[in-house]
């Protein structure tokens, strides 16, 4: 009996192909995190992908390789990617209004409310953990992960505590300014509206940390007085200027944010001002953004509107401006070390809001018991 013919097989490539093939780096994998499918899967091969998705893919869709890796192919270390996925220092845009708004508050009334203060600060850093969170997970442009637990128990925590000083401070201005400033965060960047694909991130971000956060601080401060029922607080123009000042320094962290992922966010169709204009234009925009900063400051301490306390501590930061106009400068059109911009104006930020604070506490004259 003659044997049976073998069907020939045809050898597969060895291993070493598969794991040096420029398949698995970023030419392929960053465009594939965004691309939408072209057909609706079925239920289960749904249930599936969103599995699949939710474990492989990393908490940031601009770092594809570095999970894979420890860390990015410049030599960044897995602790540094994790240092920068917490954003600890993006936090002082927590702190800085809410002082800056208390400290208005105090020159207005001699008044510090130390628990008041305590809980707001608390809720603010929810909310911004919220933004940061929610923020990761709409960038994935996927549902998989929106309703994450963490980020329900941040939100919900964070309107407990803002509730409760309304209640407490019983001035509606306060309440109803927070809100719109979350609101801004909101439509900043979850669907349906999505305002930063469009280039609108930093008015949003100036009005949201600016003249709605600082200022509904400030009104946070009212006190019930047991003989006149509430005491609220007048709109003055010395806390809109101070808001003006806190926005704009706020705004300066996220406009250099975008330096180093101009062309992922334009792979992913995200207009930001940074994509229309190109880095070079952007580091003038900074230059004088800084420069504009410096000027606003000393017309409104000259025109009597912030004391002239906040002058004479806030010129101390100039170096720090300095510092930030001349590395983005000099670094614009480096995707590595622009990296760092966003950092310097944290600093910037936290510098210039803690001379705004201390100059408004150190000149108020007469205290109220």
């Amino acid at each position: 009996m003659a044997p049976a013919a073998l069907t020939p097989v045809t050898a597969l490539p060895p291993l070493s192909h598969f794991i040096s093939s420029p398949s698995l780096h970023t030419a392929t994998l960053t465009p594939l995190v965004f691309r939408r499918p072209t057909a609706a899967p079925s239920a289960r091969g749904s249930r599936r992908a969103v599995s699949a998705r939710r474990t492989l893919r990393p908490l940031n869709p601009r770092c594809s390789t570095e999970a894979f890796s420890g860390g990015d192919g410049d030599g960044v270390s897995r602790a540094t990617l994790l240092w920068r996925a917490a954003k600890l220092p993006i936090y002082s845009v927590a702190l800085v209004p809410l002082t800056v708004g208390t400290a208005a508050a105090y020159h207005q009334t001699g008044l510090f409310f130390a628990k008041r203060y305590l809980i707001l600060l608390s809720a603010s850093v929810l909310v911004i953990t919220w933004l940061n969170l929610s923020n990761d997970v709409y960038d994935f442009d996927t549902g998989a992960d929106r309703n994450k637990k963490e980020s329900v128990v941040n939100i919900l925590g964070s309107f407990m505590g803002l509730f409760w000083a309304c209640a407490d401070a019983g001035n509606f201005h306060f309440i109803l300014l927070v809100t719109f400033a979350i609101l801004c965060g909101y439509v900043y960047q979850c669907p349906p509206f999505r305002l930063s694909y469009l280039g609108l991130g930093e008015p949003l971000c100036f009005a949201a940390f600016g003249p709605f956060a600082t200022t509904s601080f400030y009104f946070s401060s009212s006190s019930k007085n047991l003989s006149n029922g509430i005491n609220s607080l007048p709109l003055t123009s010395m806390v809109l200027a101070s808001s003006f000042l806190v926005g704009l320094t706020t705004t300066l962290i996220l406009f250099c944010s975008h330096f180093h992922q101009i062309d992922e966010d334009l792979t992913v169709g995200k207009m930001s001002p940074l994509v229309r204009i190109g880095t070079r234009a952007g580091s003038q925009v900074v230059k004088y953004g800084v420069i504009s900063l410096y000027i606003l400051l000393m017309a409104f301490s000259l025109c009597n509107v912030l004391p002239l306390t906040c002058l004479l501590l806030a010129v101390l930061t100039i170096p720090m401006g300095k510092l930030v106009i001349d590395f983005v400068e000099k670094n614009h059109n480096d995707k590595i070390k622009i990296f760092m911009a966003k950092y310097y104006c944290v600093r910037l930020h936290a510098f210039f809001g803690s001379a705004l604070a201390v100059g408004l506490f150190l000149a108020r004259t007469r205290i109220v018991a």
